[in-house]
């Protein structure tokens, strides 16, 4: 798997990924609209379960369809804080909440972009983040109760942030021990 390709843009699993971005787009329209606001979280879900899915039964996982698939799962939720935000059914301690994994790897994929040598271990070793996708089913699962207005919203809330920090730790103490490892061999 090891070197990012443009042409791996064109698999059938980093265009399932891909696809959450026309739908983070439409969500901004219908945010106010609790049955089509669902729709399209049933559908960005469903994608980012399939992208994976596909990869793997097919031998078609690779370093792109990773970092694909993890970049339209981030530009999805921050579109979709931004509509809730905007259209105040959401504060910002809410954005918080559900932004927790984000906010706490954002030093993380700075440090791997801006460092030639980590964007190359992470082009051998893009395997997800258990805890991640869980923390990713858990943002959508508060979403919906966010826009049902059914449920424990504030706990909800709290949950997402557990289990998003806990996901950005196991991507820290995976990253720190690779580079660790790396120090080592040398």
């Amino acid at each position: 798997m090891g070197h990012y390709r443009a042409r791996d843009l064109l698999l059938p699993p980093s265009l399932i990924s891909l696809s959450r971005l026309p739908l983070a787009w439409a969500f901004t329209y219908v945010e106010d609209e609790p049955v089509y606001a669902m729709t399209i979280l049933a559908l960005a879900a469903t994608s980012d379960i399939l992208d994976g899915f596909v990869a793997r039964r097919f031998g078609q996982a690779t370093a792109t369809g990773a970092v694909v698939d993890a970049i339209s799962d981030k530009l999805f939720v921050a579109v979709v804080l931004y509509a809730l935000v905007r259209s105040e059914m959401l504060s910002w301690w809410g954005v918080v909440a559900l932004g927790a994994r984000e906010l706490l790897e954002l030093p993380l994929v700075i440090w791997w972009s801006t460092h030639r040598e980590r964007r190359g271990s992470r082009a051998e070793d893009p395997k997800a983040n258990y805890v991640g996708k869980l923390a990713t089913v858990v943002q959508f699962v508060t979403i919906a109760v966010l826009l049902t207005r059914r449920g424990p919203l504030t706990a909800m809330l709290v949950s997402t942030a557990v289990v998003g920090a806990l996901a950005a730790a196991l991507y820290w103490v995976r990253e720190l021990g690779a580079l660790g490892e790396r120090s080592r061999t040398r």
